[in-house]
């Protein structure tokens, strides 16, 4: 059922799926107290309180626009989006020793991913849904051509490394909760966040070059603009200290248009357990 009405949705044009997005993201706001309480105080531990009204209206475009990205032609969708210095990408690509593309939840996370895929193969890390009836929705509209999932298990993780050795691309999301274990506190925006170790251990294991990518959604529904920078900070020091390099690099580009991060996401939360049963540490005070 959820798929039949995505693809329907999808054949409807993007300014007006925007238009219902912004409708959407107000109902959700008003209606939800723990998604308003968090949505605020995000913003508001970031510095970025006066983008609330822009952040909602954004959130709900996100959520509207997912069925023109998952099942419109790959034609129809590459129509709307714009790459920008995607030179850099290439010229990453011919050093030989693959390439991380790092995206956070900033615009269209979703068209990033493909608008790569369009042009070279990339395989990314992929959480499957808690809940079972969501699974055939989010895998079956992800499946695209060039683009492969790696769970988010050791599985995965070596499928990652192949990948890499190979000479290919691989792509992640920094500010994704990690599983228990699998991460470190690190500051985000001043507060300590759990943050995913595994870029920065990919990048020391293979030598491949990092590139930052995030699709800015263009106004009046006109598609989107993915923005690729090759991230030049030394990931050195401990885990603690490259988790810290890597936020603070996801920093620098929500600043670019704060207002289409998705404030919502519970970046704060503690990890839950995976296999382990080991009481994750506290984050720092």
């Amino acid at each position: 059922m959820l798929v039949s009405i995505s693809k329907l949705m999808s054949r409807l044009p993007l300014p007006l799926l925007h238009a219902c997005g912004t409708m959407l993201g107000w109902s959700v706001y008003l209606y939800s107290s723990s998604y308003r309480k968090r949505m605020r105080k995000n913003l508001a531990s970031a510095g970025y309180s006066a983008q609330r009204r822009r952040a909602i209206a954004e959130s709900g475009k996100a959520m509207k626009e997912l069925p023109f990205i998952w099942y419109g032609t790959p034609t129809r969708v590459m129509a709307r989006t714009q790459l920008e210095n995607w030179d850099l990408v290439q010229d990453a690509l011919a050093e030989g020793k693959g390439l991380i593309f790092l995206t956070p939840h900033l615009g269209s996370f979703e068209v990033s991913a493909q608008a790569v895929a369009h042009s070279i193969p990339l395989m990314v890390l992929y959480r499957p849904p808690r809940k079972a009836i969501f699974k055939p929705l989010l895998e079956e509209a992800r499946a695209r051509p060039n683009l492969d999932l790696a769970p988010a298990n050791l599985t995965g993780v070596r499928m990652l490394a192949k990948r890499l050795k190979k000479g290919m691309a691989i792509g992640m999301l920094p500010d994704q909760v990690p599983q228990q274990g699998e991460g470190v506190w690190a500051d985000f925006f001043g507060k300590p966040a759990y943050t995913m170790t595994l870029p920065a251990k990919l990048h020391a294991m293979t030598g491949a070059p990092i590139i930052t990518a995030w699709a800015e959604r263009l106004s009046w529904g006109r598609g989107f603009k993915v923005h690729f920078a090759r991230l030049e900070t030394p990931l050195n020091g401990t885990p603690t200290e490259q988790a810290q390099a890597i936020n603070a690099a996801m920093e620098a580009l929500i600043a670019n248009n704060p207002a289409q991060y998705l404030w919502s996401y519970n970046r704060y939360k503690q990890p839950s357990a995976q296999r382990s049963l080991r009481k994750e540490p506290a984050p720092p005070q």
